[in-house]
């Protein structure tokens, strides 16, 4: 199925996390291809703002905007709701919405409750609400999850997030695996791994982008022509690191397993020169 059976003028796109960074570059460009669009986000002026940039760029097709918070299944379940009573089926969606505010092992009982409501559970319940009645309609259509290299090699560091994104893979490929075995097979899944994007989840109070980071736009760019090829796994490089060094991480991350070494090896101090050689080798 060629993506721009789905990103078409007329289809409907639902996009969570929508007021800003890769969620706001992503429902621009539905917009541009003359796409019902509804932006998800919470209340606030930087929806509203999103909403009105849709709606000067849009090619024909409606723009909604309404306020959800992605951790309320109820939430949800009246997005959905509201989407289909507005706009019809639902060809696209894209659970987007992420937070990420710090957490440690045995840190504050609500950091690891708020990132996993919303960076997990806001994608499971978000794709059990709307996959359904994408898979009834039987027209072409796919779901992307916006995942993270955190959840394939997690780095020490900021556990919870890594928990989450580690917890969102499995179940995109899961998702893939179901949808898939479907006849007919109408739906794909999708899993959008980005690199070092600058945005404002990444921003780190900085006003500049850093010469390493690729832009929201860029990083759809990528999506968009992954789609068009028909990965599952869209592994965005950025201007610091290349495809190839990912490979080298993930596979040594892999490794970890195989050779029972001990856990996260690439930061241990005894594995710390055969990481370096490995990564140097492959190099080579």
């Amino acid at each position: 199925m060629s993506a721009k059976t789905v990103i078409a003028p007329g289809k409907t796109a639902v996009v969570t996390g929508a007021a800003s960074g890769i969620g706001l570059a992503a429902a621009r460009r539905f917009a541009s291809a003359g796409m019902n669009v509804v932006a998800v986000d919470r209340p606030g002026e930087r929806l509203d703002a999103a909403t009105r940039e849709l709606v000067e760029i849009a090619k024909g097709g409606t723009i909604l905007d309404l306020a959800c918070d992605v951790a309320s299944l109820a939430a949800l379940e009246t997005l959905s709701g509201e989407v289909r009573g507005q706009l019809g089926p639902v060809h696209l969606l894209m659970n987007n919405a992420g937070v990420q505010p710090g957490s440690s092992i045995f840190g504050p009982q609500d950091e690891w409750e708020q990132v996993l409501a919303v960076n997990l559970f806001g994608v499971v319940n978000g794709t059990r609400v709307f996959g359904p009645g994408m898979i009834e309609h039987g027209e072409p259509a796919m779901i992307i999850n916006t995942g993270s290299k955190q959840g394939i090699t997690t780095p020490p560091g900021d556990p919870a997030y890594n928990v989450s994104k580690a917890g969102l893979k499995a179940f995109t490929e899961a998702l893939e695996h179901e949808l898939r075995n479907r006849d007919p097979r109408t739906v794909t899944a999708h899993l959008l791994i980005p690199g070092f994007v600058f945005t404002p989840l990444a921003a780190g109070g900085r006003t500049e982008k850093p010469a390493a980071a690729w832009t929201a736009d860029q990083t759809v760019d990528f999506m968009l022509e992954s789609l068009e090829r028909g990965d599952f796994y869209i592994l965005c490089p950025d201007n610091d690191v290349p495809r190839a060094l990912d490979e080298k991480r993930i596979l040594w991350a892999a490794g970890d397993i195989v050779e029972n070494r001990p856990p996260l090896s690439r930061w241990h101090p005894d594995y710390a020169d055969r990481f370096k050689a490995h990564v140097e080798k492959t190099a080579r």
